[in-house]
């Protein structure tokens, strides 16, 4: 069922508020599009993103919806007239960034209108609402339908809410990124039927969906067009792509047949996959990236645990001697590929021995860096009730000794890759008179800035690591001059 929330921003003496909420069924909202006929002048609108690439490709579409109602996009440091805020609800920091982006806008223009949508949304709606300066929540199955939402700008004394039970979050919307960052997002497949014990993402985003190949290949070739050098395949749960648009469980396609797909398409010179989980990381696909003509040798598979106790708590749908067998797999077949890996540290039941299990599981195995999260509690999680709960300190220490252990296999594999020939795609950040970019397997470099470099392909020899741990280089086209 869907509802309309108002929240009034009421306030008694001592200048707190006081929020009456109200809860009817709506219809599709009749307000006016600020579009370019019935706009005097032309609006500015900023955005936002917390969170991960998916939320960035989607940010991005929802942008391009604002520009062809007629408005101007703004970097979310200037002035504008409407501020929307993309949120993500995995980490325990999620209101605290919310309430801290708000201020943020409400300090630069006081009147602008502040929409939020993503996660957070459709998970606490209410908790959105109440922040002052917030004058609409769009939960999962408004946020691409924002501009049929706002009326004429002007600040709410209401917060108001749209959202649907995420059971109805069963269609499928597409979106890429295109002009935010050297290299752009594009969207395959959204929402998780996974059931992973600490997890919201299924609550936020609905049953697992997929975009209809078609698109994904025109969206692809839409993004090749625009001098867009690298494509990253993003989703919830791309592994899991071929299952229908609305969700019904007829694979249409699979990964492997997507990948092949893409590999054809003309104009793309880079595609890389982002996070896959190990169960559906076939051995087919590995073998296909080795031999492809635009895949790059770089895989991000999520561990979370080294110990199978631990994994079977999370109800994670591999052990990890299937995370073993496909690293071994990647190394036999792209002995140069980059490896990262997720992990969680401090999960209800995690003893010092399951830890050490998890510790030495990564220190033997042949990878390149960790992303560690710190378990924190979410609400309507089955983990967050669990017993063994482990204390705030002994997440943390446990968070940094990975942390350095990070940094130990990245250094490692740095080393590993000096003297190699590699090609590099250069960004587009001037740091302290540097322009770093990143080789098709990851591996950070930098050399003195030239603007000419930006957004481009060169190849380059490794040559040294730097003592800010990215990597030294030469061009190996004697034209090029910095």
């Amino acid at each position: 069922m869907c509802v309309n929330l108002h929240f009034a921003r009421e306030r008694d003496s001592s200048g707190i508020p006081r929020f009456l909420a109200r809860i009817q069924r709506i219809a599709r909202p009749g307000g006016i599009r600020p579009n370019k006929t019935n706009m005097t002048d032309r609006k500015k609108v900023a955005f936002y993103t917390l969170g991960c690439k998916l939320n960035f490709s989607e940010t991005s579409t929802i942008a391009r919806n604002f520009t062809e109602e007629g408005f101007d996009r703004v970097d979310f440091e200037e002035v504008a007239d409407i501020y929307v805020i993309n949120t993500c609800s995995v980490t325990e920091n999620a209101d605290k960034q919310f309430k801290q982006v708000v201020r943020k806008a409400m300090k630069l223009n006081d009147k602008a209108f502040v929409a939020a949508v993503g996660c957070y949304a459709q998970l606490k709606p209410e908790e959105l609402a109440d922040v002052d300066g917030v004058d609409l929540v769009l939960g999962a199955t408004e946020k691409f339908k924002i501009t049929d939402y706002i009326n004429d700008l002007s600040k709410n004394d209401m917060g108001e809410v749209h959202s649907c039970e995420i059971s109805e979050a069963d269609f499928y919307v597409g979106s890429y990124s295109i002009g935010d960052r050297t290299r752009a997002f594009l969207k395959v497949q959204d929402g998780c039927d996974y059931k992973c014990t600490y997890c919201t993402i299924p609550l936020a985003r609905g049953i697992s969906r997929s975009d209809v190949l078609e698109n994904v290949l025109k969206n692809a070739k839409e993004i090749s067009e625009q001098n867009i050098k690298e494509i990253v395949l993003t989703g919830v749960n791309i592994g899991d792509y071929g299952k229908g648009e609305f969700g019904n469980k007829k694979h249409e396609h699979t990964f492997l047949e997507l990948v092949q797909e893409l590999d054809k398409v003309e104009g793309i010179e880079r595609l890389r996959i982002s996070s896959i989980e190990p169960n559906l990381l076939k051995n087919e696909t590995i073998d296909f990236v080795s031999k492809s003509r635009t895949f790059v040798p770089h895989f991000h598979i999520p561990l979370q645990s080294g110990s199978n106790e631990i994994l079977k708590l999370m109800k994670r749908r591999y052990l990890r001697e299937v995370y073993t067998e496909r690293v071994n797999k990647i190394r036999e077949v792209m002995p140069h590929a980059c490896i990262g890996v997720d992990v969680i540290v401090g999960f209800p039941g995690e003893t010092d021995d399951h830890f050490l299990e998890t510790y030495h599981f990564l220190n033997d195995l042949d990878i390149s860096y960790l992303h560690v999260f710190t378990y924190s509690e979410r609400d309507n999680t089955e983990a967050a009730t669990m017993p063994g709960v482990v204390s705030a300190a002994v997440r943390a220490k446990r968070s940094k000794m990975l942390r350095g252990l990070s940094v130990k296999k990245r250094r490692a594999f740095y080393e590993s890759q000096l003297g190699t020939d590699r090609t590099v795609l250069f960004e587009s950040e001037n740091k302290e008179g540097y322009i770093h970019g990143f080789t098709e397997n990851y591996v950070k470099v930098k050399t003195p800035w030239n603007p000419e470099l930006v957004n481009t392909l060169h190849p380059i020899n490794l040559s040294k690591i730097d003592e800010d741990g990215s990597v030294r280089m030469a061009f190996l086209n004697a034209t090029v001059t910095t």
